[in-house]
């Protein structure tokens, strides 16, 4: 549809407004209802916003309604709907697109309505209209809050609303084409709400206390007001400033000047005094043209400076993902009379104002009462009023609202928040990034300001401006922010200007904070450190010591000087151990799991000849953890208390590596195990050096770099703060390596090759200082030259300056001592003879074994990792922490009962039960093995029962009670060993609990059949059985729920006897709000469900059911629920035999013989809620023909039907 072809009803209703003669405009009758329905069909318009297209095409705001609002305001309810289309009209595009459309088509009609809005401004830049607004909103604030109406606070809110709408508008620059200090469009927007005296209604607004429901309206069209402006030099208008304004202007211009005579005088020297046609060809030693000869030059040697191989090139596309983004504000001096206007306006909003409204808007912000992102013009304005009062005439009372710690911590929270949605949000990182470039301004005038409460005359201001130095220099998040802000820098999403404002800001902080640590001496600061903790599965954890174990000798010969200490106090049960406290009631670890740390502790008094705190902590550690007796039994005689602090002090107790020997190797290594991470908070004595080590790095020069490029365009001051920077690191720290790169001394070069470059001395300088530190070290070293490709870190400029490979001899340096190669020959000889030996760590082995040079266990599984040996770390992961501790006694009672129960069916079952020192199933088994009581795990395992033959059994029938006897050695004995026994182990426990379970179902079972649930038991295993076929068909398990079709089987569910029931035989209850139907459990394996299908059968019915099967056929006679058990149970009987858990001894006769000759059929298994079809289809085969003799599985199926 074209647009500009308006729509006929809606020009229908454009008409019916009224028309304009001359001045004045005439409404139409219904011009009411005209404004009505325009707001109607601007409700109704599509995702093209056709309607305010057309409305814009037709210039209804400038034709028809603003003479509307101004000519006919005492008509009060058509005034009121004007200013409800206006608003609606002016709204700005973002809101109306949501975003900036990246379609062409949408974006087209995007950028016509921009064109609308910027037209709708320039036609509200007139006294009239605002002194109408002005003069409405007079008088509406004129009433008190008992006489103000609902209808009247809208309007308020309209009103304001549509003042802040015209000044969004964004400015048109390339139609305006305004230089610095003419009027523009927002110029004479200004100036007309001054005119119209709206400015001093806005000063109201923000100073009145019964006026804060407007604080964020007002807020918002301030910072509109001021958005162009510079506070710095808004301050400094008509007070002689104008002169510095127009010196600063002569001194670019002559920068200018001298740079094009320059570029002039050049040329003039290039050309030759004699024109001549033909230049000349020249052959260009050393550079190779696009074959392999010398590169042939037709043009005059004075073009050759000039010369590139990228000449003619076509340059290559840069995806616009990977742009640098755009400056998105621009700053320009308005009108004089415009910047005079606004001074004066600043001046009295600070007085009056500043800290009220701040106030307001920060409690709104708190308390969740504003809209999305409202906190950006609460930042806006602390940036910018704190600046003007800085430079206008710096009273610190005027904005003592934002002057505080708590400002600081607002804003450094906010600026975190808007940096790490920057990272992870990416389709928005432009937005947040603009944010963040707000909060950096604001955290910067805060600093500037703090800084210039120093300078103050009075005491008590510079009293106050420590307290706030000492606050923010102490905590650590406001040091790491910059650091944090430039190693995330990325020019895609940040402006150059963020740049310039972080570097900046940098220098401040930095500057301020190697003044207060000159006038204070020594600075103590907060240190947080994150220290990885690893959730173990065990009981205990790696406990920091600070004593190494010795080795064997060394303790033997320790222990006789221990032993007299020991003797004289072993012998005193009156040892005072009140003082001696074996656990950390501080620590995050429970006091049950830190058994292993008092025995660390143990063996370190141990270890510093210190014997009386050994024995106090261990008779302290065995009152508070007396089970188990792993630090002796209660009754301990004093000659067992001697052998066991013996073996204490042998015993090799797990300790964690020392930060020392950790380093960065912690960071690299990857835990398998799920790692929490704890904030450790303490306190250190700072060091500016140390703290400037850490911009020492290659990202954040680069950032310094990047922005040095633009030196011509930059501020002196930003130039300044540059070279302070990078000069601080290559002569402070003695790293002027950081700065050997090519795109540097590119950037050197050009800088020293600029006309200009007298106006740059600083830079020039610097230059010439690192340039000659790099050739000074050229001459020593001439790979420099290969490394000026490369950006380097701390590590590279060590080994630059100090030579390769002086990190690996160094003490001082973080990587571990080089590997010979017979090192690597005996490291890979002890491991490939200790790594499938059970039951020791090989990494320790190895650590035992290598006498040459210390290494730690983190460097020797890095460096088996390296040769190949082993696949990754996770392969050396310590199992866990168990400090089990045996007594000869207890190794003698072990061995007693192996050898009493070691022909028994359950050798561990039995030791576990009669073993006095309760110890895990895990344990025993490691410590038999040691003991060599067994040679492999399988020994321990629950033996297998023989089962007795059918035909032994007198009265031809099995008891439940004996299928739960069998062992379940076949479903559960391991293809092959692990080092896992532990989960089997308990896998196996989990099953005979199963099975136990299982057996105690009978009187359940009884109980049911007597309070008349046969049929639903018979449902219930008629289910488990068909369970067990799908899965056992299948290979898959699933949940399978138990949906009751009848009432019965209903009721049953509902009784709380058959609900236990069903919990015994391992059936899941439904989940709360989630399920509704009891459910099979997937874990449970086929055999496993026939079996708990076979403890539900009662014997006495099977007796009587197994010479009935081939004789009565169910549905002949009796009623229909015993029809229904019998249909039942012949399924079932046919799976037990099928199972080989039925072997009746029931003769047959020719008949059934030969019935079950001609007639076999596939089973058939019916749901209690069906009937039998037929005779045939229910009848039952006899099953007295079938004589088994061994557990066999077969299937019955029925003849094809093509047969």
């Amino acid at each position: 549809m074209d647009l500009y072809m308006m729509n006929c009803e809606l020009l229908a209703t454009c008409s019916a407004l009224g028309y304009l003669e001359g001045d004045i405009y005439h409404k139409e009758p219904d011009c009411l209802e005209s404004v009505k329905d325009l707001i109607r069909y601007l409700r109704h318009e599509d995702e093209t916003r056709d309607v305010r297209q057309q409305l814009g095409a037709a210039q209804i705001l400038q034709n028809d309604l603003l003479p509307i609002l101004t000519q006919h305001r005492q008509d009060k309810p058509l005034f009121d709907a004007v200013i409800r289309l206006m608003v609606n009209l002016t709204q700005p595009a973002l809101l109306c697109f949501g975003s900036v459309p990246k379609e062409p088509s949408v974006r087209h009609h995007f950028l016509q309505v921009l064109t609308y809005l910027q037209a709708y401004k320039e036609a509200f830049a007139s006294e009239k209209a605002f002194g109408v607004l002005s003069e409405t909103l007079y008088e509406l604030l004129q009433l008190g809050w008992e006489e103000r109406q609902e209808e009247d606070n809208l309007l308020i809110e309209r009103i304001l609303l549509l003042v802040r709408n015209i000044l969004h508008v964004p400015a048109n620059l390339d139609q305006e084409k305004r230089i610095d200090d003419d009027a523009s469009v927002h110029d004479q927007l200004l100036w007309a709400i001054h005119l119209s005296g709206l400015d001093d209604l806005l000063l109201f607004l923000a100073s009145s206390s019964a006026e804060q429901q407007w604080s964020l309206h007002v807020l918002e069209i301030v910072s509109l007001m001021f958005r162009d402006q510079n506070p710095e030099q808004l301050a400094g208008v008509g007070q002689g400033h104008l002169a510095q304004e127009r010196s600063m202007d002569v001194a670019e211009l002559e920068m200018l000047r001298q740079r094009e005579m320059a570029e002039k005088k050049t040329r003039a020297l290039q050309r030759g005094n004699r024109h001549s046609r033909f230049g000349g060809s020249y052959i260009v030693q050393g550079l190779k043209s696009i074959g392999e000869r010398d590169l042939i030059f037709h043009k005059g040697l004075h073009n050759l400076r000039n010369y590139s191989s990228d000449l003619g090139k076509q340059p290559r596309r840069v995806p616009k993902r990977r742009q640098p983004a755009h400056e998105l504000s621009v700053q320009r001096r308005s009108a004089l009379n415009v910047r005079i206007f606004l001074r004066d306006f600043c001046s009295e909003f600070l007085e009056n104002c500043y800290n009220r409204l701040m106030g307001a808007v920060k409690d709104h912000l708190l308390r969740e009462r504003a809209q999305w992102h409202d906190e950006t013009y609460y930042m806006w304005a602390l940036a910018f009023f704190m600046a003007f009062n800085r430079a206008a005439s710096f009273r610190p009372g005027l904005v003592s609202e934002t002057l505080s710690v708590r400002a600081f911590h607002f804003i450094e929270q906010n600026l975190t928040n808007y940096y790490e949605m920057m990272l992870t949000d990416r389709n928005e990182a432009a937005s947040w990034a603009r944010r963040m470039h707000l909060a950096l301004k604001a955290y910067q005038e805060l600093l500037a300001t703090v800084n210039e409460m120093d300078l103050s005359p009075d005491e008590a201001v510079r009293e106050s401006s420590r307290i706030i130095k000492n606050n923010i220099f102490y905590v650590m998040e406001y040091r790491e922010l910059f650091l944090a802000l430039f190693r995330k820098f990325d020019e895609r999403c940040q402006p150059r200007s963020f740049l310039r404002d972080l570097v900046e800001t940098t220098h401040l902080f930095l500057k301020m904070l190697e003044r207060f640590c000159r006038s204070r001496g020594n600075l103590v600061v907060q240190n947080k450190r994150k220290k990885r903790k690893k959730k173990k599965k065990g009981l205990n954890q790696a406990v920091t010591s600070g004593n190494d174990p010795s080795s064997p000798g060394e303790l033997e010969a320790l222990w006789p000087a221990l032993a007299e200490q020991l003797q004289c106090y072993v012998q005193d049960p009156e040892l005072n151990i009140d003082s001696m406290v074996p656990f950390d009631a501080a620590s995050e670890v429970p006091v049950e799991e830190q058994q292993a740390e008092a025995m660390v502790r143990i063996q370190d008094c141990l270890l510093a000849s210190q014997a009386p705190q050994a024995l106090a902590l261990l008779r302290s550690a065995r009152e508070v953890w007396p089970e188990g007796d792993v630090f002796g039994s209660t009754d301990i005689s004093p000659e067992e208390e001697m052998q066991l602090m013996k073996q204490i002090l042998s015993a090799p107790l797990p300790r964690q590596q020392g930060p020392s020997e950790g380093g960065a190797e912690e960071e690299e290594e990857e835990e398998e195990e799920e790692e929490l991470q704890v904030v450790q908070v303490s306190e250190k004595e700072f060091n500016f050096l140390d703290y400037l080590k850490r911009f020492a790095c290659s990202t954040v020069v680069r950032a310094y770099v990047l922005l040095l490029r633009s030196y011509q365009q930059n501020s002196v001051h930003t130039n300044h703060c540059v070279v302070k920077m990078l000069h601080r690191l290559a002569r402070d720290l003695k790293m002027e390596a950081l700065l050997f790169q090519l795109s540097v001394f590119c950037l050197f070069n050009r800088l020293l090759s600029d006309p200009a470059a007298g106006a740059y001395k600083e830079l020039v300088t610097f230059a010439k200082y690192i340039l000659g530190k790099f050739f000074a070290l050229a001459a020593v070293n001439q790979k420099a030259f290969v490394e000026l490709l490369f950006w380097k870190n701390t590590a590279v400029i060590r080994e630059m300056t100090e030579g390769y490979g002086s990190l690996d001899s160094g003490s001082s340096g973080r990587r571990g001592p080089i590997w010979s190669p017979e090192e690597e020959a005996q490291l890979q000889e002890l491991y490939l003879a200790h790594k499938d030996v059970e039951g020791q760590d090989v990494v320790e082995v190895i650590l035992a074994h290598l006498k040459t040079v210390p290494r730690t266990r983190k460097q020797v599984i890095h460096h088996l990792v390296q040769l190949g040996l082993a696949d990754s770390v996770k392969d050396f992961q310590r199992k866990g922490t168990h400090i089990v501790l045996w007594t000869e006694d207890q190794e003698l009672e072990l061995q007693r009962l192996f050898e009493e129960f070691q022909n028994s069916d359950d050798v561990l079952g039995h030791i576990m039960k009669n073993i006095t020192a309760k110890r895990s199933r895990a344990r025993i088994v490691d410590k038999l093995l040691a003991l060599g009581l067994v040679t492999e795990r399988r020994e321990l395992y629950k033996k297998r029962r023989k089962k007795l033959a059918p035909s032994s059994m007198p009265s031809g029938e099995e008891s439940p009670k004996d299928f739960w006897q069998e062992d379940l050695e076949e479903e559960n004995l391991p293809e092959e060993e692990s080092e896992e026994d532990e989960e089997k182990e308990e896998d196996l426990e989990a099953e005979q609990a199963q099975g136990s379970s299982s057996l105690s179902t009978e009187n359940l079972g009884e109980g049911l059949h007597q309070e008349g649930f046969s049929a639903p038991l018979l449902w219930l295993q008629n289910c488990l059985i068909r369970a067990a076929d799908d899965r056992e068909e299948d290979g898959c398990s699933q949940a399978i729920p138990l949906v009751p079709l009848t009432e019965e089987n209903e009721e049953a569910i509902e009784n709380e006897q058959f609900q236990q029931l069903l919990r015994k035989l391992g059936v899941r209850p439904p989940t709360p709000e989630q399920e509704t139907f009891w459910r099979i459990p997937a874990k449970l394996s086929p055999t496993q469900l026939r079996r708990v299908a076979a403890s539900l059968s009662q014997p006495k019915e099977e007796e009587k059911l197994q010479p009935e099967l081939g004789l009565k056929v169910p549905g002949e006679h009796g009623p229909s629920e015993e029809h229904t058990a019998e249909a039942l149970r012949a399924p079932l009987l046919a799976h037990k035999m099928k199972a080989g858990l039925v072997s009746p001894k029931v003769e047959e006769t020719a008949d059934e013989k030969e019935q079950w000759k001609v007639a076999p059929r596939k089973r058939q298994l019916l749901d209690s809620d069906e009937e039998p079809e037929d005779e045939s289809r229910s009848k039952a085969p006899e099953l007295g023909a079938l004589v088994i003799h061994k557990k066999k599985r077969f299937r019955i199926e029925d003849e094809d039907e093509d047969d």
